[in-house]
């Protein structure tokens, strides 16, 4: 098999395969592969080590309520902390929900060994005509990749609908990292579960590829070994792409789950879309990575159906 990479916090990884065959045109348009997205709010976060305080502020939001199957006219922001779920902060009630400025801050009393394990969770609320609450979006963001200690973070997360999943066919866990003195994209490709076959199979032998796409085009492709009959398979497998940093806002990548066949020809479970032009998760990731450079950057995404 591969080399031995020593990049990650998973263990032993091994280098992928190159693929041949890598001067096609993609047909991933801006489109392919997004999330169910509802809206976006900025947020900023800071940590004083002195008091052991963690402070975040909910700055604005825009686009919160664009759900088909029910109209808001006011919503409300919760701030939990998790695994706990613990309930740390809930903004005023808004009336114009579709672009407001929440400027809400909270002081969140934390140890700094917690900032490893915790994670915050964004959750967006609309109230209906008969003044219930109906949760409307939600993001998480893991502390542990943020480098809070060291510097503040700020920015926009993509609320996702977790109502709106029929099409999702299992999940995949992925680290992204960039390393501009060495112009290296590394993408390690941690495990997926709970995958779901195509044509009603009972039983597959999944893998994954990782397409490298400029504007649309396939400008590398790497895959994965196979796993036999295995819908929650650990790959730690890591996936080195040279990438200048001029051209990073023109890239993105497509990472598919597929089937192996003995002909070739596998089927393509679902896939995930990462990138500046993707949308949701996608970009939330994308973004992180930017943002925490030189160190992986660790979520997990939806696999969508083709």
């Amino acid at each position: 098999m591969g080399r031995e990479l020593d990049l990650a916090p998973y263990g032993a990884l091994r280098k992928s395969q190159s693929a041949d065959s890598l001067n096609s045109i993609s047909s991933v348009s801006n489109t392919f592969g997004q999330d169910f997205t509802l809206g976006q709010v900025e947020v900023s976060m800071d940590y004083d080590a002195a008091s052991h305080t963690l402070h975040v502020a909910v700055l604005q939001g825009k686009d919160l309520l664009e759900r088909e199957e029910a109209s808001f006219e006011s919503c409300f922001m919760r701030v939990s902390l998790l695994p706990e779920e613990q309930i740390v902060g809930i903004s005023r009630i808004q009336r114009n929900a579709y672009s407001i400025f929440f400027d809400e801050k909270f002081s969140i009393p934390l140890d700094p060994a917690a900032l490893e394990e915790k994670s915050l969770r964004f959750s967006v609320f609309g109230i209906d005509e008969d003044e219930r609450n109906v949760s409307t979006g939600v993001v998480e963001l893991k502390l542990s990749v943020l480098d809070l200690p060291l510097q503040p973070f700020g920015g926009w997360l993509y609320l996702q609908d977790q109502n709106k999943a029929a099409d999702a066919v299992g999940e995949i866990l992925l680290s992204l990292s960039y390393l501009p003195t060495a112009e290296r994209l590394t993408v390690v490709v941690v495990k997926a579960k709970n995958l779901i076959w195509t044509n009603d199979k009972t039983t597959a032998d999944p893998f994954v590829k990782v397409y490298l796409l400029q504007d649309g085009r396939k400008m590398s492709k790497k895959k994965t070994a196979v796993k036999r009959d295995d819908p929650n398979p650990v790959f730690n497998e890591a996936m080195i792409f040279s990438v200048p940093a001029i051209v990073l806002q023109d890239l993105s990548l497509r990472v598919t789950v597929a089937e192996s066949s003995s002909d070739g020809r596998g089927d393509n479970v679902g896939h995930v879309i990462i990138g500046p032009s993707a949308s949701g998760m996608g970009t939330t990731h994308w973004n992180q990575m930017l943002a925490t450079l030189r160190r992986p950057v660790s979520m997990w995404h939806p696999v969508r159906r083709n």
